[in-house]
């Protein structure tokens, strides 16, 4: 029986009982927590808000026999502006569904701890459009996953491919490839390419559509998720 403290954001929750909630906790420390928020869901109950989706704090963790017990929470953030933009909202949950699909219990991720809370940052309280934004965070999650696509020679035959050089996107292999290997691959333009490759080094505020750019987020998304070899459910509801 130990208390411990662990910044943390919720990244899912579900009713339980009558007043309760089981938590998914997203801790960089210590990765995924499952954690029962006792009496969350009474009208008077100190961790209503930290118990909700998005909420940032130190929750303070009652642990004994291997199950963990939120006793209480510091709330940091709540990124509450979400919840007045349902594009901005699903893009959100997008987030935080497909940190769930990668984090392990025990395993520190202090990096993608970091990429999921700068850009819901950027996604909450600033205007920057939501699709570009969440076109960043996916190569950077790729990167961070260990499948970083190849943009700039062709994944088969190994040609560097010149900046205005036509290619295509293969999923499978990571990467592009050039007209000669090309099978049936769909094409990612020079313009997709450079919004990728600029993303890739700069942070979530950088992650605009410069003049002659264009965020390709239908191709990062079907690579994420063929690549994470599970559903993400939130991305039905983006448009």
């Amino acid at each position: 029986m130990k208390l411990t403290e662990n910044t943390a954001i919720v990244l899912r929750n579900a009713n339980y009982r009558e007043n309760d909630r089981m938590l998914t906790l997203f801790s960089p420390a210590r990765g995924r927590i499952e954690a029962a928020a006792r009496g969350s869901r009474k009208p008077k109950s100190p961790l209503i808000a930290a118990s909700e989706l998005f909420a940032l704090g130190d929750y303070l963790l009652y642990e004994k026999d291997g199950r963990n017990t939120v006793t209480s929470v510091q709330l940091t953030e709540t990124f509450y502006p979400l919840r007045n933009d349902f594009e901005r909202l699903t893009c959100g949950m997008y987030l935080l569904e497909t940190c769930e699909a990668v984090i392990q219990p025990g395993k520190a991720e202090h990096e993608l701890f970091m990429l999921l809370l700068y850009t819901l940052s950027r996604l909450a309280f600033s205007e920057q459009p939501w699709r570009s934004l969440l076109t960043g965070y996916l190569i950077h999650f790729a990167a961070i996953q260990g499948f970083r696509p190849r943009l700039s020679h062709c994944v088969r035959c190994g040609r560097r491919l010149l900046p205005d050089a036509p290619r295509y996107f293969d999923a499978q292999e990571g990467g592009t490839v050039c007209p000669s290997c090309r099978v049936r691959q769909p094409v990612i333009t020079a313009g997709e390419v450079q919004f990728l490759m600029r993303a890739l080094e700069g942070g979530s505020s950088t992650w605009v559509e410069n003049e002659g750019e264009k965020a390709p987020l239908p191709l990062m998304r079907a690579y994420v998720e063929q690549r994470l070899e599970k559903p993400i459910h939130s991305g039905k509801m983006l448009q």
